[in-house]
Order: C-alpha cells, then structure tokens, then sequence
C-alpha cells in the first residue's frame, strides 16, 4: 500500500480501519471495532471500521476523521498535507503535536524536504 500522509501527519496507512476497509475483510473490522472499544472506552461497531483516509473526499471517513478541526481546515485550504499551509504549525496542529509527536516529526521532514 502507498503511504498516505494525513493534513496532520498521522500515517493513514498504517491506520487498521483504512487497511480493512481496503482488504473489505469483515473478520478484520470486526477485531479493530473491539480493539477501539477496549482501548477508547466508546463503542465501535463493524460498520464504523470503514474509511478511506483522511484526504479522501468521499463518505468512507471513520467518523472521528469526520469531524476533526484539522481535515476540514486542510481541505478548505486544498493543501496536500499541512506540512504545506503558510500557517503551519497553527494552534490546532501545536495541540496535537503534545499528545502525538510522531505526526509533527513526519510533518517537519516533509517541511526540510521541500526547501
């Protein structure tokens, strides 16, 4: 599969919900529903293990995905990811950078790698 950078630096590709959605592996959307019900204390169900990665524009998004502040933002500003937006790294990136540090290391590379 070819590495899909989210607008945050998360690596959709490594994500279990877009690699079962891919396979279309039931047995598989079945595991990750429970495994996120055990691990974020909130039900998952089948049918909510389906998406498509975050850049993706079509209705097959996990529905966090669906509502993060960070998609649409990258979307209204049509970047590739928000290593490319001329406000990077604003306070919604900043934000999860403290909770998640791998996203903004692979955002920073993309960032050195374009000068």
């Amino acid at each position: 599969m070819e590495r899909i950078v989210a607008y945050c630096g998360i690596i959709c590709s490594d994500c279990p919900t877009l690699k079962a959605t891919q396979m279309d592996d039931n047995a598989e959307r079945k595991r990750v529903a429970e495994l996120w019900t055990k691990q974020y204390g909130t039900e998952h169900k089948i049918e909510d293990i389906n998406c498509d990665g975050c850049l993706s524009k079509g209705p097959r998004i996990y529905r966090y995905c669906g509502t993060c502040a960070i998609r649409k933002c990258g979307l209204e500003r049509n970047v590739e990811n928000c290593a490319y937006c001329q406000d990077y790294a604003c306070e919604k990136l900043s934000k999860l950078f403290k909770e998640y540090k791998p996203a903004q290391e692979v955002l920073d590379k993309i960032r050195a790698s374009r000068k």
